[in-house]
Protein backbone atom coordinates (compact mmCIF):
# COMPACT_ATOMS: atom_id res chain seq x y z
CA UNK A 1 0.00 0.00 0.00
CA UNK A 2 1.14 3.54 -0.69
CA UNK A 3 -0.05 7.11 -1.00
CA UNK A 4 0.24 8.60 -4.50
CA UNK A 5 0.85 12.33 -4.86
CA UNK A 6 0.76 14.37 -8.07
CA UNK A 7 2.28 17.85 -7.92
CA UNK A 8 1.51 20.23 -10.79
CA UNK A 9 1.59 17.41 -13.35
CA UNK A 10 1.33 18.60 -16.94
CA UNK A 11 1.37 16.59 -20.16
CA UNK A 12 1.68 18.35 -23.51
CA UNK A 13 1.27 16.76 -26.92
CA UNK A 14 2.84 19.15 -29.40
CA UNK A 15 1.23 22.51 -28.56
CA UNK A 16 -1.79 21.13 -26.69
CA UNK A 17 -1.89 20.39 -22.96
CA UNK A 18 -3.78 17.14 -22.35
CA UNK A 19 -3.25 17.47 -18.58
CA UNK A 20 -2.96 20.91 -17.03
CA UNK A 21 -1.13 21.37 -13.74
CA UNK A 22 -2.79 18.53 -11.82
CA UNK A 23 -2.52 18.46 -8.03
CA UNK A 24 -3.91 15.30 -6.43
CA UNK A 25 -3.42 13.14 -3.35
CA UNK A 26 -4.54 9.50 -3.56
CA UNK A 27 -4.73 8.27 0.05
CA UNK A 28 -3.02 5.06 1.06
CA UNK A 29 -5.44 2.16 0.68
CA UNK A 30 -8.15 4.17 -1.07
CA UNK A 31 -10.21 3.20 -4.10
CA UNK A 32 -9.81 6.38 -6.14
CA UNK A 33 -11.68 6.72 -9.43
CA UNK A 34 -10.73 9.16 -12.19
CA UNK A 35 -13.91 9.83 -14.16
CA UNK A 36 -14.76 12.14 -17.02
CA UNK A 37 -15.70 12.27 -20.71
CA UNK A 38 -13.44 11.04 -23.49
CA UNK A 39 -10.40 13.26 -23.94
CA UNK A 40 -10.47 14.71 -20.42
CA UNK A 41 -6.96 13.44 -19.57
CA UNK A 42 -7.85 10.66 -17.13
CA UNK A 43 -6.09 7.81 -18.98
CA UNK A 44 -3.09 10.03 -19.71
CA UNK A 45 -2.85 10.78 -15.99
CA UNK A 46 -2.98 7.07 -15.16
CA UNK A 47 -0.29 6.29 -17.74
CA UNK A 48 1.98 8.97 -16.26
CA UNK A 49 1.58 7.38 -12.81
CA UNK A 50 2.45 4.01 -14.37
CA UNK A 51 5.46 5.43 -16.21
CA UNK A 52 4.05 4.61 -19.65
CA UNK A 53 3.88 8.33 -20.46
CA UNK A 54 6.49 10.87 -19.40
CA UNK A 55 5.17 13.96 -17.67
CA UNK A 56 6.08 17.22 -19.39
CA UNK A 57 6.46 18.89 -16.00
CA UNK A 58 5.60 18.29 -12.37
CA UNK A 59 6.38 15.56 -9.86
CA UNK A 60 4.92 12.14 -9.01
CA UNK A 61 5.49 10.45 -5.66
CA UNK A 62 4.53 6.90 -4.71
CA UNK A 63 4.94 6.03 -1.06
CA UNK A 64 6.79 9.34 -0.53
CA UNK A 65 9.40 8.31 -3.12
CA UNK A 66 9.85 10.46 -6.27
CA UNK A 67 9.19 8.27 -9.32
CA UNK A 68 8.71 10.89 -12.04
CA UNK A 69 11.73 9.74 -14.02
CA UNK A 70 11.74 6.04 -13.07
CA UNK A 71 10.83 3.36 -15.65
CA UNK A 72 7.56 1.45 -15.10
CA UNK A 73 9.29 -1.63 -13.68
CA UNK A 74 10.86 0.41 -10.87
CA UNK A 75 7.65 2.06 -9.62
CA UNK A 76 6.14 -0.96 -7.85
CA UNK A 77 2.78 -0.59 -9.57
CA UNK A 78 0.68 -3.03 -11.60
CA UNK A 79 -1.70 -2.08 -14.40
CA UNK A 80 -4.84 -3.76 -15.70
CA UNK A 81 -5.86 -2.77 -19.23
CA UNK A 82 -9.19 -2.60 -21.02
CA UNK A 83 -8.24 -5.35 -23.51
CA UNK A 84 -6.84 -7.78 -20.88
CA UNK A 85 -3.47 -8.09 -22.75
CA UNK A 86 -3.27 -11.87 -22.23
CA UNK A 87 -0.98 -14.23 -24.13
CA UNK A 88 -3.37 -16.41 -26.19
CA UNK A 89 -1.00 -19.39 -26.48
CA UNK A 90 -0.32 -19.58 -22.74
CA UNK A 91 -2.46 -21.22 -20.08
CA UNK A 92 -4.08 -19.19 -17.34
CA UNK A 93 -1.35 -20.35 -14.97
CA UNK A 94 1.44 -19.27 -17.32
CA UNK A 95 -0.19 -15.89 -17.98
CA UNK A 96 -0.33 -15.19 -14.24
CA UNK A 97 3.19 -16.49 -13.57
CA UNK A 98 4.83 -14.75 -16.53
CA UNK A 99 5.83 -11.60 -14.66
CA UNK A 100 7.18 -13.58 -11.70
CA UNK A 101 9.42 -15.66 -13.95
CA UNK A 102 10.79 -12.51 -15.57
CA UNK A 103 11.68 -11.26 -12.09
CA UNK A 104 13.61 -14.44 -11.34
CA UNK A 105 11.21 -16.16 -8.95
CA UNK A 106 11.75 -19.89 -8.49
CA UNK A 107 9.26 -22.48 -9.74
CA UNK A 108 8.15 -23.18 -6.17
CA UNK A 109 7.62 -19.48 -5.42
CA UNK A 110 5.63 -19.08 -8.64
CA UNK A 111 3.41 -22.03 -7.78
CA UNK A 112 2.76 -20.70 -4.29
CA UNK A 113 1.90 -17.15 -5.38
CA UNK A 114 -0.19 -18.16 -8.38
CA UNK A 115 -2.09 -20.67 -6.26
CA UNK A 116 -2.87 -18.06 -3.60
CA UNK A 117 -4.04 -15.43 -6.07
CA UNK A 118 -6.04 -17.89 -8.19
CA UNK A 119 -7.95 -18.86 -5.07
CA UNK A 120 -8.69 -15.22 -4.25
CA UNK A 121 -10.12 -14.42 -7.71
CA UNK A 122 -11.82 -17.79 -8.24
CA UNK A 123 -9.60 -19.10 -11.04
CA UNK A 124 -8.28 -22.32 -9.48
CA UNK A 125 -10.44 -24.63 -11.68
CA UNK A 126 -9.30 -22.82 -14.84
CA UNK A 127 -5.51 -22.69 -14.46
CA UNK A 128 -4.86 -25.13 -17.32
CA UNK A 129 -7.20 -23.43 -19.80
CA UNK A 130 -6.23 -21.01 -22.57
CA UNK A 131 -7.77 -17.50 -22.70
CA UNK A 132 -9.97 -18.47 -25.66
CA UNK A 133 -11.69 -21.03 -23.44
CA UNK A 134 -12.72 -18.41 -20.88
CA UNK A 135 -15.60 -15.96 -20.64
CA UNK A 136 -14.99 -12.22 -20.68
CA UNK A 137 -15.30 -12.00 -16.91
CA UNK A 138 -12.86 -14.88 -16.41
CA UNK A 139 -10.32 -13.25 -18.73
CA UNK A 140 -10.61 -10.05 -16.74
CA UNK A 141 -9.93 -12.04 -13.57
CA UNK A 142 -6.78 -13.45 -15.19
CA UNK A 143 -5.62 -9.90 -15.96
CA UNK A 144 -6.33 -8.92 -12.34
CA UNK A 145 -4.52 -11.99 -11.01
CA UNK A 146 -1.46 -11.22 -13.14
CA UNK A 147 -1.33 -7.77 -11.56
CA UNK A 148 -2.05 -9.02 -8.03
CA UNK A 149 0.58 -11.75 -8.06
CA UNK A 150 3.35 -9.14 -8.07
CA UNK A 151 1.97 -7.66 -4.84
CA UNK A 152 2.44 -4.04 -5.95
CA UNK A 153 2.00 -0.96 -3.81
CA UNK A 154 -0.56 0.47 -6.23
CA UNK A 155 -3.05 -1.08 -8.67
CA UNK A 156 -3.79 0.97 -11.79
CA UNK A 157 -6.88 0.07 -13.84
CA UNK A 158 -7.72 1.64 -17.20
CA UNK A 159 -11.42 1.01 -17.98
CA UNK A 160 -11.08 -2.73 -17.27
CA UNK A 161 -14.82 -3.46 -17.49
CA UNK A 162 -15.74 -1.58 -20.67
CA UNK A 163 -15.55 -4.70 -22.88
CA UNK A 164 -18.03 -6.65 -20.73
CA UNK A 165 -21.80 -6.80 -21.13
CA UNK A 166 -24.03 -4.95 -18.67
CA UNK A 167 -24.78 -7.94 -16.43
CA UNK A 168 -21.13 -8.97 -16.21
CA UNK A 169 -20.06 -5.38 -15.54
CA UNK A 170 -22.40 -5.25 -12.56
CA UNK A 171 -20.99 -8.52 -11.25
CA UNK A 172 -17.37 -7.44 -11.74
CA UNK A 173 -18.01 -4.09 -10.00
CA UNK A 174 -19.06 -5.97 -6.88
CA UNK A 175 -16.10 -8.35 -7.16
CA UNK A 176 -13.57 -5.54 -7.60
CA UNK A 177 -14.95 -3.64 -4.62
CA UNK A 178 -14.77 -6.78 -2.47
CA UNK A 179 -11.26 -7.49 -3.73
CA UNK A 180 -10.12 -4.00 -2.77
CA UNK A 181 -11.45 -4.44 0.76
CA UNK A 182 -9.77 -7.83 1.01
CA UNK A 183 -6.37 -6.60 -0.20
CA UNK A 184 -6.43 -3.16 1.42
CA UNK A 185 -4.25 -1.88 -1.43
CA UNK A 186 -4.33 1.48 -3.19
CA UNK A 187 -6.51 1.30 -6.31
CA UNK A 188 -6.59 4.00 -9.00
CA UNK A 189 -9.34 3.28 -11.48
CA UNK A 190 -10.17 5.12 -14.72
CA UNK A 191 -13.63 5.12 -16.27
CA UNK A 192 -15.94 7.32 -18.34
CA UNK A 193 -18.95 5.72 -16.62
CA UNK A 194 -20.20 7.76 -13.66
CA UNK A 195 -22.22 4.75 -12.44
CA UNK A 196 -18.98 2.75 -12.05
CA UNK A 197 -17.39 5.69 -10.28
CA UNK A 198 -20.26 6.20 -7.85
CA UNK A 199 -20.66 2.51 -6.98
CA UNK A 200 -16.99 1.60 -6.61
CA UNK A 201 -14.91 4.55 -5.47
CA UNK A 202 -14.47 6.00 -2.00
CA UNK A 203 -12.74 9.03 -3.57
CA UNK A 204 -13.84 10.29 -6.98
CA UNK A 205 -11.84 12.70 -9.13
CA UNK A 206 -14.02 14.34 -11.79
CA UNK A 207 -11.97 15.60 -14.74
CA UNK A 208 -12.72 17.73 -17.79
CA UNK A 209 -10.38 19.16 -20.43
CA UNK A 210 -7.26 18.13 -18.55
CA UNK A 211 -8.31 19.69 -15.24
CA UNK A 212 -9.78 18.44 -11.98
CA UNK A 213 -13.30 19.76 -11.51
CA UNK A 214 -13.89 18.29 -8.04
CA UNK A 215 -12.50 15.63 -5.69
CA UNK A 216 -14.92 14.16 -3.15
CA UNK A 217 -16.68 11.08 -1.84
CA UNK A 218 -19.54 9.80 -4.05
CA UNK A 219 -22.49 11.25 -2.14
CA UNK A 220 -20.73 14.56 -1.58
CA UNK A 221 -20.32 14.89 -5.34
CA UNK A 222 -23.98 14.11 -5.84
CA UNK A 223 -25.34 16.35 -3.10
CA UNK A 224 -22.79 19.18 -3.15
CA UNK A 225 -21.46 19.68 -6.71
CA UNK A 226 -19.09 22.64 -6.91
CA UNK A 227 -19.88 23.55 -10.50
CA UNK A 228 -22.24 22.98 -13.40
CA UNK A 229 -20.03 20.34 -15.01
CA UNK A 230 -20.05 18.08 -11.95
CA UNK A 231 -23.76 18.71 -11.35
CA UNK A 232 -24.63 17.49 -14.84
CA UNK A 233 -22.00 14.75 -15.17
CA UNK A 234 -22.72 12.99 -11.87
CA UNK A 235 -26.19 11.52 -11.61
CA UNK A 236 -28.44 9.69 -14.06
CA UNK A 237 -30.51 11.38 -15.34
CA UNK A 238 -28.37 14.50 -14.87
CA UNK A 239 -29.41 17.57 -12.93
CA UNK A 240 -31.92 19.87 -14.62
CA UNK A 241 -30.50 23.35 -15.29
CA UNK A 242 -32.85 26.25 -16.05
CA UNK A 243 -32.40 30.03 -16.28
CA UNK A 244 -32.98 31.90 -13.03
CA UNK A 245 -35.06 35.04 -12.91
CA UNK A 246 -33.45 38.37 -12.16
CA UNK A 247 -30.48 39.86 -14.01
CA UNK A 248 -29.63 36.70 -15.95
CA UNK A 249 -26.37 36.10 -14.10
CA UNK A 250 -27.48 32.86 -12.44
CA UNK A 251 -28.98 29.49 -13.23
CA UNK A 252 -31.02 27.13 -11.07
CA UNK A 253 -30.49 23.39 -10.84
CA UNK A 254 -32.48 20.51 -9.36
CA UNK A 255 -32.33 16.72 -9.49
CA UNK A 256 -35.08 14.92 -11.48
CA UNK A 257 -36.15 12.89 -8.44
CA UNK A 258 -36.60 16.05 -6.35
CA UNK A 259 -39.26 17.43 -8.69
CA UNK A 260 -42.93 16.51 -8.35
CA UNK A 261 -45.39 16.16 -11.20
CA UNK A 262 -49.14 16.75 -11.05
CA UNK A 263 -51.95 17.80 -13.35
CA UNK A 264 -51.90 21.51 -14.08
CA UNK A 265 -55.12 22.18 -12.16
CA UNK A 266 -54.16 20.12 -9.10
CA UNK A 267 -51.76 22.56 -7.38
CA UNK A 268 -52.83 23.20 -3.79
CA UNK A 269 -51.79 25.72 -1.16
CA UNK A 270 -49.25 23.25 0.18
CA UNK A 271 -47.10 23.81 -2.91
CA UNK A 272 -46.88 27.60 -2.61
CA UNK A 273 -43.43 27.43 -1.02
CA UNK A 274 -41.99 25.73 -4.10
CA UNK A 275 -40.80 26.54 -7.59
CA UNK A 276 -43.77 26.18 -9.95
CA UNK A 277 -43.13 25.28 -13.59
CA UNK A 278 -46.21 24.93 -15.82
CA UNK A 279 -45.58 22.70 -18.79
CA UNK A 280 -46.67 19.86 -21.02
CA UNK A 281 -45.38 16.29 -21.15
CA UNK A 282 -43.28 15.80 -24.28
CA UNK A 283 -42.46 12.11 -23.76
CA UNK A 284 -42.00 9.50 -21.07
CA UNK A 285 -39.73 6.53 -20.40
CA UNK A 286 -40.86 3.65 -18.18
CA UNK A 287 -37.96 2.04 -16.29
CA UNK A 288 -39.71 -0.66 -14.29
CA UNK A 289 -40.51 0.89 -10.91
CA UNK A 290 -39.72 4.43 -12.10
CA UNK A 291 -40.75 6.65 -14.98
CA UNK A 292 -38.92 9.57 -16.56
CA UNK A 293 -41.07 12.40 -17.89
CA UNK A 294 -39.61 14.90 -20.34
CA UNK A 295 -41.58 18.10 -19.79
CA UNK A 296 -41.56 21.20 -22.01
CA UNK A 297 -41.68 24.43 -20.00
CA UNK A 298 -41.01 28.07 -20.79
CA UNK A 299 -37.62 27.67 -19.14
CA UNK A 300 -36.70 24.72 -21.35
CA UNK A 301 -37.16 20.97 -21.32
CA UNK A 302 -36.70 19.26 -17.95
CA UNK A 303 -36.77 15.67 -16.71
CA UNK A 304 -38.88 14.51 -13.77
CA UNK A 305 -38.37 11.09 -12.19
CA UNK A 306 -41.41 9.56 -10.49
CA UNK A 307 -42.86 6.23 -9.42
CA UNK A 308 -45.08 4.46 -11.96
CA UNK A 309 -48.11 4.30 -9.65
CA UNK A 310 -50.02 6.75 -11.85
CA UNK A 311 -48.87 7.27 -15.42
CA UNK A 312 -49.51 10.41 -17.46
CA UNK A 313 -49.67 10.51 -21.25
CA UNK A 314 -47.67 12.65 -23.65
CA UNK A 315 -49.33 16.01 -24.27
CA UNK A 316 -50.83 16.25 -20.78
CA UNK A 317 -50.68 19.78 -19.25
CA UNK A 318 -48.83 19.50 -15.94
CA UNK A 319 -47.34 21.51 -13.12
CA UNK A 320 -43.81 20.66 -11.98
CA UNK A 321 -43.05 21.65 -8.40
CA UNK A 322 -39.61 21.69 -6.78
CA UNK A 323 -38.99 22.31 -3.04
CA UNK A 324 -36.78 25.34 -2.60
CA UNK A 325 -34.50 23.27 -0.34
CA UNK A 326 -33.69 21.13 -3.41
CA UNK A 327 -32.64 24.04 -5.65
CA UNK A 328 -29.02 24.93 -6.44
CA UNK A 329 -27.76 28.27 -7.76
CA UNK A 330 -24.92 28.47 -10.31
CA UNK A 331 -23.12 31.46 -11.76
CA UNK A 332 -23.96 31.56 -15.46
CA UNK A 333 -20.54 32.94 -16.50
CA UNK A 334 -18.14 30.82 -14.44
CA UNK A 335 -20.32 27.75 -13.89
CA UNK A 336 -19.40 27.80 -10.21
CA UNK A 337 -22.08 27.00 -7.67
CA UNK A 338 -23.07 29.99 -5.59
CA UNK A 339 -24.85 28.03 -2.85
CA UNK A 340 -28.07 26.16 -2.19
CA UNK A 341 -30.98 28.21 -3.50
CA UNK A 342 -32.79 27.79 -0.18
CA UNK A 343 -30.25 30.08 1.50
CA UNK A 344 -30.46 32.66 -1.28
CA UNK A 345 -34.22 32.65 -1.22
CA UNK A 346 -34.42 33.02 2.54
CA UNK A 347 -32.10 36.03 2.33
CA UNK A 348 -34.38 37.46 -0.33
CA UNK A 349 -37.42 37.05 1.92
CA UNK A 350 -35.60 38.82 4.77
CA UNK A 351 -33.96 41.51 2.66
CA UNK A 352 -36.47 44.20 3.64
CA UNK A 353 -35.82 43.60 7.34
CA UNK A 354 -32.04 43.22 7.00
CA UNK A 355 -30.91 45.33 4.04
CA UNK A 356 -27.35 45.45 5.37
CA UNK A 357 -25.69 42.39 3.81
CA UNK A 358 -22.10 41.55 4.62
CA UNK A 359 -19.35 42.87 2.39
CA UNK A 360 -18.80 39.45 0.85
CA UNK A 361 -22.49 38.63 0.44
CA UNK A 362 -23.63 38.84 -3.21
CA UNK A 363 -26.97 40.42 -3.99
CA UNK A 364 -29.67 37.80 -4.07
CA UNK A 365 -31.20 38.67 -7.43
CA UNK A 366 -34.66 37.80 -6.06
CA UNK A 367 -37.44 40.33 -5.49
CA UNK A 368 -39.92 39.36 -2.74
CA UNK A 369 -43.33 38.71 -4.17
CA UNK A 370 -42.34 39.37 -7.77
CA UNK A 371 -43.73 36.75 -10.13
CA UNK A 372 -45.92 35.12 -7.47
CA UNK A 373 -49.25 33.95 -8.78
CA UNK A 374 -52.22 31.79 -8.01
CA UNK A 375 -52.28 28.45 -9.82
CA UNK A 376 -53.58 28.85 -13.33
CA UNK A 377 -53.42 32.67 -13.33
CA UNK A 378 -50.14 32.92 -15.24
CA UNK A 379 -48.02 30.57 -17.35
CA UNK A 380 -44.83 32.00 -15.90
CA UNK A 381 -42.98 29.90 -13.27
CA UNK A 382 -43.03 31.36 -9.79
CA UNK A 383 -41.88 30.87 -6.24
CA UNK A 384 -44.28 32.13 -3.60
CA UNK A 385 -43.44 33.64 -0.20
CA UNK A 386 -40.75 35.87 -1.67
CA UNK A 387 -39.36 33.17 -3.94
CA UNK A 388 -39.39 34.07 -7.60
CA UNK A 389 -39.84 31.53 -10.38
Amino acid sequence: MAEVVLKQITKAFQSQNAVKGLDLVVPDGSFTVLVGPSGCGKSTTLRMIAGLEEATSGEILIGEQPVTHLPPGKRDVAMVFQNYALYPTMSVYDNIAYGLRNRGYSKKECQQRVGEIAEVVGLTPYLTRKPAQLSGGQRQRVALARAMVKKPQVFLMDEPLSNLDAKLRNQMRVELTSLHKQLGSTFIYVTHDQVEAMTMGDQIVVMNEGQIMQVAAPMELYLEPENLFVAQFIGSPPMNIIPADGDGQEQWGFRPEKAHLCHADAVSASTLDELLLPGRIHSREILGSDALYHVETKKGRIVVKTAVDTLMDSGTPVMVTVPRSSLYVFDRTTGRRVRRAENRLRQSGNSQQTPDRGANEPASGFTPGKGSHSPGSSPEPALAKGVVG
